[in-house]
């Protein structure tokens, strides 16, 4: 990632973005919990893009280089914790589970990062301790490393509706369907099928994030049917997406 740069403001802070507008690669020397109280937020590193609607949280762990994008407008909650203090022992970027007591959590710490009373204190402490015990989600976006890969991976997200199967895919990119098979279990740890589905789903959190109709986003994206798109959704992130734009706008 070019143009890395530390990032001095401070660690804890929540601010606003606009739709499509975007924080350049930096790093922190604190650990940080990435929330986004409305729209949707993506964190690029080299590794890959991990991305969280608002009942998740990214964890970006200390010194990793790190950039965000906003989709739809982007209420963004950051928690700073040292680089000796981590609650959930995670030494690369994951996507957690917010309960809504973490939620509340969150926004309740970020709303003063002045304030050092006894009682913000005690709020860090509970903060911490639902950090402990909040579950991982595989909300990820692996960036490929072999050329063949990227380049069906290429194909895929340019076009999420896409039906073609990898066997198709291979051959109009040149390689064979057990070779990308292996490539896909080996780089990304999922098969072929699981690393559609969470690209669709990525690109579905962005066009549900700009207010598109939910049935325009099943097809978009790759779906036969709007009740098949809304069965997806709902078992990988706990709500319908007709409830999405709801918690974009205000959230949960």
């Amino acid at each position: 990632m070019s143009n890395i740069r530390h990032d001095p403001t401070a660690p804890t802070r929540a601010q606003v973005l606009a739709a499509g507008e975007r924080i350049d690669a930096h790093r922190h020397d604190d650990h940080q919990i990435v929330y986004a109280g409305s729209g949707v937020l993506a964190v690029t590193t080299d590794a890959g893009t991990w991305f969280a609607p608002g009942n998740r949280a990214i964890w970006v762990p200390a010194g990793t280089v790190h950039a965000h994008r906003a989709h739809g407008h982007l209420d963004l909650h950051l928690v700073g914790l040292p680089a000796d203090d981590n609650p959930p022992g995670l030494h690369a970027p994951t996507v957690l589970a917010v309960s809504p007591l973490l939620r509340e959590l969150i926004l309740a710490y970020t709303r003063d990062p002045a304030d050092d009373s006894p009682e913000r204190r005690r709020l860090l402490a509970v903060l911490r301790d639902q950090l402990r015990a909040s579950p991982q989600q595989p909300l990820r976006l692996p960036t490929p490393k072999d050329p063949r890969l990227a380049e069906v991976c290429a194909l895929v997200h340019a076009d999420p509706a896409d039906t073609r199967t990898l066997a198709a895919l291979g051959a109009a990119t040149g390689a064979g369907e057990r070779t990308l098979s292996r490539l896909f279990r080996r780089e990304f740890g999922m098969t072929f099928p699981q690393w559609r589905t969470q690209s669709r789903l990525y690109h579905a959190l962005r066009l549900l994030a700009e207010d598109t109709p939910v049935t325009t986003v099943a097809h978009r994206c790759g779906w036969s049917s709007a009740s098949a798109f809304i069965d997806v959704f709902r078992r990988s992130f706990g709500y319908t997406p007709g409830t999405h734009n709801h918690r974009s706008s205000h959230g949960r």
